[in-house]
């Protein structure tokens, strides 16, 4: 089973490298955030939406500043991100999943209304950085579990190899055994024969000694019988 899982997962990680190309994808996008419309860029990725959200909130502390939480929307306030603009921004995201799969939304607000075209695909580059990072990331994750699994089944193997000795070693004992006891069986019987031989003697000794008893009382009897005749 674990040989098995392993396989999967190596498997994965071969197809993982045509999937990053055909399931990233930027677009325009708006959002409503308390009750306020918002447009900005949506990164739509193939990958579980709480290992996205965890990621981007750390990348965001990383590459931005100090992230805020409230009610699923994350804020940076001032966020600087010079790649994008020398202004600090006002930022805000949202993390979730769709028909297409786990989504990125952000929007920036440099203050001096929307982003400019260049800024627009400085933003898009970010994004799509992030997208490499992101699907680097679960790649690795997916490489340390392969590990896992194949360290798992490198000990099952030892295991395996060392129940074969045991096995083989209960053998040679059973067989030497084996020979003891067959031994044994021979001495037993050799031992029965002896045995009986010693009965069939002692029924001869026990009637030579009954017989030497009868010897002895008649000797006896004839022994008094003088005495009784002496006056």
């Amino acid at each position: 089973m674990k040989l098995r899982a392993f396989l999967f997962v190596v498997f994965f990680l071969i197809a993982s490298g045509y999937a990053f190309a055909q399931t990233a994808e930027i677009s325009a996008s708006e959002q409503a955030i308390n009750g306020v419309n918002w447009q900005g860029q949506q990164l739509t990725v193939q990958l579980d939406p709480k290992f996205v959200e965890k990621q981007w909130k750390d990348h965001l502390s990383e590459e931005a500043g100090k992230v805020k939480q409230s009610k699923g929307v994350l804020t940076v306030e001032g966020a600087v991100i010079g790649a994008i603009s020398a202004k600090p921004m006002r930022l805000i995201s949202t993390v979730g999943s769709g028909a297409k799969g786990s989504y990125i939304w952000w929007s920036l607000d440099t203050g001096s209304g929307e982003l400019t075209s260049k800024e627009s695909d400085a933003a898009k580059e970010f994004l799509s950085t992030f997208a490499t990072k992101l699907y680097r990331a679960d790649v690795l994750m997916q490489i340390n579990r392969a590990e896992e699994v194949l360290k798992d089944t490198k000990k099952e193997q030892d295991r395996v190899h060392r129940e074969a000795d045991n096995i083989s070693k209960d053998i040679e004992r059973n067989k030497e055994r084996k020979k003891e006891l067959e031994a044994e069986l021979v001495r037993n019987a050799e031992q029965l024969v002896q045995l009986e031989k010693n009965v069939e003697l002692n029924k001869k000794q026990q009637e030579l000694s009954r017989q030497r008893v009868l010897e002895m009382e008649k000797a006896l009897e004839a022994v008094r019988a003088k005495l009784s005749k002496i006056n």
